[in-house]
């Protein structure tokens, strides 16, 4: 593929976009000047490694990107403005702005436009990750050109190991729930109170057996350790602190 690489300027296009259920037109211009911008790019909204792996691992570390003189992390996608948006709410990624590059023109002016048509997608865009500072490309993280959809160089981690070779990883959080329960509750409110993001997994007794050895809710892990109940979860902080 030949595509745009490092010093050389994004396309200028314009976006279609809805603010307030208006359409609002957003330019290149808009999104990257006089900014430093991390940028990923992927097949399709909803698609599995899309949604399961590349948007929530730069949504959870938006703040490090951010620490470290990032100033805007940008999803693009060849899908329409209510799709993008759609996938937003259902991916809580609060901490990135979804671009639709509906007519793929961002996409296409970058030369990563693909022919995704054996799987029914048409033309969509191929995996990528870059840097962008004042418009200008500062780095580039393009996946190997091979068949599937490989997802080895434009995830999350690697972009910011380039930007911040020092930043430390956030805790990987993960909190067994289940409706009603105060003390998930008390739990939740801790973290978040210390700024510590989380996955919430709803829980049956059978599942917390299987993983923990306890049946009552919740069930705290942090970087795969069982920490335990909200009470061992507010002695584990305390400590911390």
């Amino acid at each position: 593929m030949d595509y745009r690489t490092e010093g050389q300027q994004v396309p200028q296009v314009t976006f279609r976009t809805r603010v307030n259920g208006d359409w609002k037109d957003v330019t290149s211009r808009d999104l990257f000047s006089g900014k430093r911008v991390v940028v990923f790019s992927l097949p399709g909204a909803f698609t599995p490694t899309c949604s399961s792996a590349h948007v929530p691992r730069f949504n959870e570390l938006a703040s490090q990107f951010k620490r470290h003189g990032v100033d805007d992390i940008l999803c693009i996608s060849v899908n329409d403005a209510f799709v993008m948006d759609a996938w937003k709410a259902d991916q809580n990624a609060d901490n990135i702005t979804f671009v639709p590059d509906g007519n793929a023109e961002f996409t296409k002016e970058m030369g990563l436009l693909v022919d995704k048509q054996e799987l029914g997608f048409g033309p969509r865009s191929w995996r990528y990750a870059m840097v962008v500072n004042d418009g200008i490309i500062e780095k580039m993280f393009v996946e190997p050109n091979k068949p599937g959809d490989p997802y080895e160089v434009s995830d999350a981690d690697t972009v910011l190991k380039y930007v911040a070779p020092d930043a430390a990883l956030p805790s990987e959080i993960t909190i067994f729930t289940k409706p009603g329960c105060s003390h998930c509750i008390r739990a939740r409110n801790m973290l978040d109170e210390v700024g510590m993001a989380y996955a919430n997994v709803p829980a049956t007794p059978q599942i917390l057996m299987a993983v923990s050895g306890e049946r009552s809710t919740p069930q705290v892990f942090i970087d795969g350790r069982h920490i335990g109940g909200a009470d061992e979860l507010a002695t584990y902080l305390a400590k911390r602190a």
